[in-house]
């Protein structure tokens, strides 16, 4: 008896069980549940939570993920519009469509998620050779327009899915060069470069001999005005000076004993060695016995009237010494050469 009793209980449980199964089923918070009756759609369930619906081959219930699904596209090789051949491949974030018809609708077009990004796959595949209405410049660079390039693709896209499905947003992964065209390009760039170094450089040949005229007659206006104002100060001193020569010839005397003495000094600048002859001007200065005029200015001897006499100047023109082989030394310093 108890063992026939457990035996039903534990029948009933599992009828329950399995009517409980049946009858009831949950959605997650990015799930939407579309429901069938008999085949044909009968509403859809947005809330997350537990619901009921009616058992068995009744009520049929099927669930899709409302998040954004990412499909990728193979790699595609087509034709830039300036006629280089380029890999391409593309990405796209799509989702299935807000509203009740669309998921009723995508339920009917698809069996799963999955089963549309495969689809879409394809379609995207189709879509990218939508790049060869742009050049490679304008899919890689500085003056990139993938932003269009990209709606160009996405447009593509939209044309070629099924209803129930909402293509977001499209992307471009790569945009590479198969290696015969990369060679083609590299030198083509190189080529650019080049025609761009040439003009640089003919574009700074040309500043540079500007620079250099402008330069030129720069310097050649300094000349001219240092060469006026040059000429201006020697007229002008040329004009002092001339009071200075009308005062001098009415001492000639004293002037030739001053220009002795600038002779002297120059010659006997810094550490100075002198042998010569002191019965000449202006080194007869050095000679104590030199005559001398009626304004007491000493005179050279005459060199016929006696013998001449070598002289010996040194130590920086300190000391100054004079030497005959006959009988007069005289020694003076630079300093009594002055007298």
């Amino acid at each position: 008896m108890n063992k026939r009793t457990s035996a039903i209980a534990l029948g009933l449980a599992i009828v329950a069980v399995l009517v409980l199964y049946s009858t009831t089923y949950t959605v997650n918070f990015h799930e939407i549940a579309i429901r069938t009756r008999f085949g044909e759609a009968s509403g859809v369930e947005r809330n997350a939570g537990l619901h009921f619906k009616w058992p068995f081959f009744i009520d049929n219930v099927t669930k899709i993920d409302r998040r954004k699904q990412l499909a990728e596209s193979p790699l595609v090789q087509t034709a830039t519009a300036d006629g280089l051949q380029v890999v391409v491949q593309a990405y796209l974030f799509w989702q299935v469509k807000d509203t009740d018809a669309d998921a009723q609708a995508f339920i009917k077009s698809y069996p799963s998620v999955d089963e549309a990004s495969k689809d879409l796959e394809q379609a995207l595949a189709g879509a990218v050779k939508a790049v060869a209405g742009f050049r490679f410049d304008e899919l890689v660079g500085p003056n990139a327009r993938l932003a269009d390039a990209e709606k160009a693709i996405l447009a593509g896209v939209a044309a070629a899915t099924k209803t129930g499905i909402e293509p977001v947003s499209v992307g471009l992964a790569q945009v590479v060069l198969p290696q015969k065209t990369t060679v083609s390009v590299l030198s083509r760039m190189s080529e650019v470069q080049n025609t761009l170094a040439r003009l640089e450089s003919a574009k700074a040949a040309s500043q540079a001999e500007a620079l250099k005229s402008q330069a030129n007659s720069q310097a050649d206006t300094i000349r001219a005005f240092a060469a006026q104002w040059a000429a201006r100060i020697e007229a002008k001193g040329n004009e002092e000076a001339s009071v200075y020569y009308e005062r001098m010839k009415e001492h000639a005397e004293l002037a030739t004993f001053l220009a002795w003495i600038d002779a002297m000094k120059a010659g006997l600048r810094g550490s100075t060695t002198f042998v010569g002859d002191t019965t000449t001007a202006p080194f007869h200065l050095l000679d104590l016995g030199s005559p001398v005029d009626a304004s007491g200015i000493p005179q050279p001897r005459r060199t016929s009237s006696r013998t001449d006499k070598p002289a010996t100047l040194g130590a920086a023109g300190e000391n100054a010494g004079m030497s005959a082989e006959s009988s007069t030394q005289t020694t003076a310093s630079s300093e009594e050469a002055g007298r």
